[in-house]
């Protein structure tokens, strides 16, 4: 029996994948090797999800933060550049706007861009306030290049992510781990032992007899959540009420066109349509609740949209939309999929692996505070996990459509208390109230808004004490500034290709860590 120890020393991960992997590279490398051993326990009998491959800028300041080289990992992983998520169908059939990680415009004496913009649009002005977006012109024009490091420049008003290959990333991983000290072991665990004395978990006992003693567990063992719900009992919060998609099918294709610095998420009758660009293939799928349509349906729906031959047979997923109750019980930490779930429409299925790794690696414990620390994970994570699915329900609540009993159900359902009050107030007065502790802050709120045709009925009245003329000018030249620096730019495609194939450029641009680049 291990004896309880005063210091935490050994930390076993149970689960591979790209939460286990992500987690062994971080603990591997930001840990002192003298004082901790890390151990990833995994079963390539045991599948992985494997559908996560669109992300968000902070993946490119986690894999800094660990001294990988951004060329290196674009190759590996097959990965292309992202700069914003094109939403089609959801406000209206026909409807298309651009999610993009990056402001619109200026403040001016102030008072955020979308105010001017509202109040010109509510007299009758037609432009676009995407016109006012470098991302969302750059995607159009299929177009991209790294963000300046001059942030008094238009070119550094975004950011960007990437469109990665999960399951190369987890293999890349590995091998970095492993360089690092972390010990595989292969095999599946058949028995969990917990010590009588505080119910912490004692040691993992695998198919072979082997014993795994530690004294801090990780459970990345997605759905099954092997440790968490097995041995604790964690409990579930569910959200399915207000998210209703439970199931996915996920199809790869070959890649037969210039690949795009975007995703793309296609509404369809009773769900969802992600098409993501990698340099050698894309990845496809379906996001859809089997209340409105079944699983053949969803499929022909799927193929029927595919561009290019399908190189893989259809994977089936079913998921519960929520969150574990506890996801830090005793010494035993839930990340990824083992701690909920959140369908993947913000690319925020990694972003959560990440922050949770990061929390584990600021908050690692002693043995004689780790109930404090618990408490405080937990707290923080159902937090922003709350406030992600709040953002995520917006883009299902905020539509017209009723052509399907799907987005009926949806465009009429009760929605929660927090994010009511918010659509309430931007409705009312353009304002966005943002969250203290929220990953998707105004920029993003008003992207949605305004491209499900959720506009406000008013503004912030510091407008009109401000010179018309003045601000007007103002815009025009920024909107002249943001399509002269489009064409600057060279497209997507060449990027990738001198960055991750020739090697005949460098980033020396400006390294953002946060979803909007600069904000002027």
């Amino acid at each position: 029996m291990n004896s309880r120890k005063k210091e935490i020393e050994d930390i076993v991960i149970l689960g591979g994948g790209t939460a286990g992997w992500m987690t062994a590279a971080a603990l591997s490398k930001l840990l002192p090797s003298q004082h901790f051993k890390v151990t990833l326990i995994e079963s390539d009998a045991i599948g992985t999800v494997g559908v996560g491959e669109a992300t968000l800028p902070h993946l490119g300041a986690f894999n800094r933060r660990l001294g990988i080289d951004e060329a290196e990992f674009m190759r590996v992983t097959q990965a292309t550049f992202k700069v914003g998520i094109e939403f089609q169908n959801w406000g209206q059939k026909g409807d298309a706007y651009i999610h993009p990680f990056g402001d619109y415009g200026y403040k001016i004496a102030g008072v955020p861009f979308h105010h001017f913009w509202t109040k010109e649009k509510l007299n009758g002005d037609t432009t676009k306030i995407d016109d006012y977006s470098l991302p969302v012109k750059a995607c159009q024009a299929n177009k991209f290049t790294f963000p300046s490091k001059d942030e008094t420049s238009v070119d550094s008003t975004y950011s960007y992510a990437y469109h990665i290959d999960a399951g190369l990333y987890a293999k890349f991983l590995r091998e970095f781990s492993e360089k690092r000290g972390a010990r595989r072991i292969e095999g599946k665990v058949v028995e969990v032992i917990t010590r009588s004395s505080d119910n912490h978990i004692d040691s993992l006992i695998m198919e072979d007899g082997q014993r795994i003693e530690a004294d801090f567990f990780v459970d990345c063992t997605g759905f099954r959540a092997q440790l968490i719900e097995q041995v604790y009992q964690s409990g579930y919060v569910d959200w399915s009420h207000w998210l209703p998609c439970n199931s996915a099918i996920a199809i790869a294709t070959a890649q037969q066109e210039v690949p795009i610095p975007y995703t793309k998420a296609i509404a369809r009758e009773a769900g969802w349509q992600w098409r993501i660009p990698l340099q050698h293939r894309h990845g496809n799928g379906y996001v859809y609740c089997d209340k409105f349509i079944d699983r053949e349906q969803a499929l022909d729906t799927l193929q029927s949209n595919l561009v290019g031959p399908a190189i893989t047979e259809p994977n089936y997923l079913k998921f519960q939309t929520g969150r574990r109750k506890k996801s830090w019980i005793n010494n035993c930490l839930a990340i990824g999929l083992s701690s909920g779930f959140l369908e993947p429409l913000e690319s925020t299925s990694i972003y959560l692996i990440q922050s949770a790794i990061m929390k584990l690696v600021e908050l690692i414990p002693q043995q004689s505070n780790l109930q404090i620390k618990a408490t405080e994970y937990n707290r923080s994570l159902d937090m922003e996990m709350e406030r992600i699915r709040d953002f995520l329900i917006l883009h299902y609540h905020a539509t017209e459509r009723d052509d399907t009993p799907f987005w009926d159900y949806i465009r009429t359902m009760q929605i929660p208390d927090s994010l009511q009050d918010k659509m309430d107030m931007f409705k009312a007065t353009g304002h966005v109230q943002n969250y203290r502790y929220g990953l998707f802050l105004e920029p993003s709120w008003v992207a949605v808004y305004l491209g499900q045709r959720f506009i406000p009925n008013s503004y912030d009245q510091r407008v009109n004490t401000l010179d018309r003329s003045a601000y007007i000018e103002g815009m025009q030249q920024f909107k002249q500034e943001v399509a002269d620096a489009v064409k600057r730019m060279p497209s997507h495609n060449d990027t990738i290709h001198q960055y991750c194939t020739i090697g005949g450029i460098e980033n020396d641009g400006l390294l953002q860590s946060g979803l909007y680049g600069k904000r002027l």
